[in-house]
């Protein structure tokens, strides 16, 4: 018992720390979500992150990627989603050094001013909310210097959460947002929640222990180490 208390008090001190992820930089970029077979934005196989496919005609990038995230459009394919067009829009595919190039991020500009259009049309939906907030973050994860300055994509995503008492997967979203802070207390509280609404084996679960786990840990053991009960 006591040895289980210290491995699950050393977990915390890792997360306190920052120290949580076993993933390196910049979490809303670098970091792929698992989908399953969900439909997104055409993208290569293998673990690369920038796994732009060389034959996707970036033109479409801001309709495709709008049309994708339709209402019963998953949090976590959002995400994705957006993740995706980011990287679209920002990076050109590999040259003939297999080098990456950024360019002129003018679609990733259409596509945040698009996102927040859809916020500004009566009263704004929570997922209409989400998906600006976090692709505004999204983008500024990017580290590109042609980030929306400005947006406060977290403020968004916050009051999407409020419409949306429970959901895991935007509590899980912001824990990702806020994981780049000094301050740790508010990526706690929204870890915590997420983890506290996964089901077991759910594409939520998976992806909590993907970005903040531990190799070889299950939900239970994030669980543990964060204090929440199993509801």
């Amino acid at each position: 018992m006591t040895r289980q208390i210290l491995r699950a008090s050393a977990f915390t001190v890792l997360l306190l720390l920052g120290g949580m992820t076993a993933l390196a930089g910049p979490p809303l970029i670098c970091h792929p979500f698992e989908i399953g077979n969900a439909k997104s934005l055409p993208w290569g196989a293998g673990s690369e992150w920038r796994a732009l496919k060389s034959d996707y005609d970036s033109s479409r990038l801001v309709e495709d990627t709008l049309a994708l995230l339709a209402p019963d459009t998953p949090v976590i394919v959002r995400m994705e989603t957006m993740r995706r067009a980011a990287i679209y829009a920002i990076w050109s595919q590999r040259d003939s050094e297999m080098h990456y190039k950024l360019k002129n991020a003018s679609a990733a500009r259409e596509l945040l001013d698009r996102l927040l259009a859809r916020t500004r049309t009566g009263k704004a939906d929570a997922l209409a909310l989400f998906d600006a907030g976090y692709f505004a973050e999204t983008w500024k994860n990017a580290a590109d210097p042609r980030n929306p300055s400005g947006v406060d994509g977290y403020s968004l995503v916050q009051k999407a959460i409020a419409q949306r008492s429970s959901d895991g997967a935007m509590e899980f979203a912001a824990a990702l947002i806020t994981s780049m802070s000094s301050d740790k207390t508010a990526q706690r509280a929204h870890l915590q929640k997420a983890v506290n609404a996964a089901p077991e084996g759910s594409l939520l679960a998976r992806n909590l222990v993907l970005h903040f786990g531990q190799r070889g840990q299950k939900l239970a053991d994030l669980r543990a180490s964060l204090n929440v009960a199993k509801n």
